[in-house]
């Protein structure tokens, strides 16, 4: 019951957002959720042994985000600009060999991992409006209920027995299925310009993403040792548990509306 509330509350407040606010104030929003992010991954990682200077590599996910919905940003001036700037900071801290590697490349992973898609989902609102990324919120919602669900029901065989030990094929079969069928009915309103076997791919490719992007989190937390990412959500467990699919599903729905669609 607790996992449905704060679902629930969580899923209403994220529509109203998406529908309500315009591009600047769900960018602010946006950082503030990156930030949350940021936090449970550095933490993660120096569970692993690496350290993450903060501010600067949280600054240069920021910035990552920000220039991927600003018009005509260098994304890639910024990307390079962090490397540099990261790896300076490393090489102050007197670290070596492979600890000195490990943190350079944990401290750009936020960049590449929480940046990037985030400002992709805030770009696809900014140039696709409020419909285009609802859309892509409700595949994904939909995707990781039926997940749960199908895979709770019928689940026999582990879908990645060395990285989730609850993940199911029968879970991301019913995740691949009822996340395709909502893009594809949903989007002949919300993304009209879309043809239906578009959709279909399209459905398939974000939701097989998010799956990936599911994993990629477990790895991380299996590592770790952790369950999940913090408890800052009742019944859900942290931010990064929240969004792991989304991180990977946000740019390919971008990538798809900026040069298919």
């Amino acid at each position: 019951m607790l996992r449905l509330l704060s679902g629930a509350i969580l899923g209403a407040t994220v529509a109203v957002a998406a529908w309500l606010l315009g591009p600047l104030p769900l960018l602010a929003i946006a950082e503030l959720v990156l930030v949350a992010a940021f936090l449970e991954l550095a933490a993660l990682a120096e569970r692993l042994h690496a350290r993450v200077p903060r501010v600067p590599a949280a600054a240069a996910a920021m910035l990552t985000c920000a220039a991927v919905v600003a018009p005509g940003a260098p994304v890639g001036v910024v990307l390079m600009a962090a490397f540099v700037a990261l790896a300076a900071v490393v090489l102050g801290s007197g670290r070596s060999g492979t600890d000195a590697l490990r943190d350079v490349s944990v401290s750009l992973l936020p960049a590449l991992y929480l940046g990037l898609p985030i400002g992709a989902l805030v770009a696809t609102h900014a140039e696709a409006g409020r419909e285009a990324t609802l859309l892509l919120l409700l595949t994904v919602v939909a995707s990781d209920t039926a997940q749960y669900y199908t895979g709770r029901t019928f689940g026999r065989r582990l879908l990645a027995p060395t990285v989730s030990p609850k993940k199911t094929v029968e879970g991301a079969v019913g995740g691949l299925l009822f996340g395709t069928a909502t893009l594809s009915l949903v989007g002949a309103w919300w993304l009209p310009s879309v043809g239906v076997a578009w959709r279909l791919a399209l459905g398939l490719a974000l939701v097989s993403a998010g799956i990936v992007g599911d994993l990629f989190e477990s790895l991380i937390k299996r590592g770790a040792g952790v369950k999940d990412a913090s408890s800052l959500i009742p019944g859900h467990g942290g931010v990064l548990d929240r969004i792991d699919a989304l991180l990977f599903a946000a740019p390919v729905y971008y990538v798809f509306l900026l040069y298919v669609a």
